[in-house]
């Protein structure tokens, strides 16, 4: 099992205060990991990191905008310079908004390119600058079914997920000859805050649960393991691949 640990290893998981990017902290934190949880509101940020350490992971909290080139530039280099060189980078920071594709607003694809697109490069920007002298590092950048698969209302959304996908085999392709490896998870349906609307319409859940072989929603802690094999040296041979957790959904039709 010393392919999956993760102790010593200190990883920056961007949109943690809550859902999935709390959910991969935990699970980088049990496996022996620091975790440096990242989010815009510094109080939610707080009580995330108060809750690991509850739970004996040595945790941190860094707040800033990942939307912001600036920004993130100064947090990363503070990052390693007051709690370590980063091992493990998450890329998880994300939004949605749903409507019409003829009726989307021009604000709301700005908003949602900057943020789940600019993000992943800005961050995976600057801590592969850092990585690459080291000769060492895992990036993984939180993609989507969506990366694969449309759904009525969600173009933008799956225009993101979509270029995260192809700029995680890029990245991959650059960064391989220096040691780091750069894959994406990819998450399926799973009750979250961001998914709770989903998860309340009766109709909805029915038709997810009657389209996924697995017949219901992913819980978050099920994100873990995979998480883990690719922030781990059991995947040091692994690079440019998406790992979807669904359920089977990307299989069926």
């Amino acid at each position: 099992m010393h392919l999956f640990d993760l102790t010593g290893r200190t990883a920056l998981i961007t949109g943690a205060s809550k859902g999935i990017g709390l959910a991969l902290a935990t699970a980088l934190g049990q496996a022996g990991a620091r975790v440096v949880l990242n989010a815009r509101g510094a109080e939610a940020l707080t009580t995330a990191r108060d809750a690991l350490r509850a739970k004996g992971i040595a945790a941190e909290a860094a707040p800033f905008d990942v939307t912001d080139a600036t920004a993130v530039d100064a947090a990363v280099a503070a990052i390693e310079a007051d709690i370590g060189p980063i091992d493990i980078l998450i890329n998880n920071a994300g939004m949605q908004h749903r409507g019409p594709f003829a009726e989307f607003p021009t604000d709301a694809w700005h908003k949602i390119t900057t943020t789940n697109l600019d993000s992943v490069f800005f961050v995976g920007r600057a801590v592969a600058q850092r990585m690459i002298p080291r000769k060492a590092g895992k990036i993984i950048n939180i993609c989507s079914v969506q990366s694969e698969l449309g759904r009525p209302g969600i173009a933008p959304y799956a225009a993101t997920k979509g270029a995260v996908k192809m700029l995680t085999k890029g990245m991959a392709i650059d960064l391989g000859q220096h040691g780091i490896q750069v894959n994406g998870l990819g998450p399926g349906y799973f009750k979250t805050e961001l998914n709770q609307a989903l998860v309340a319409d009766e109709t909805f859940s029915a038709w997810l649960c009657k389209r996924t072989p697995a017949g219901r929603w992913g819980e978050v802690q099920e994100l873990g393991g995979a998480a883990i094999f690719l922030a781990s040296a059991a995947s040091s041979f692994v690079s440019g691949h998406i790992l979807y957790v669904d359920g089977g959904i990307t299989a069926s039709l």
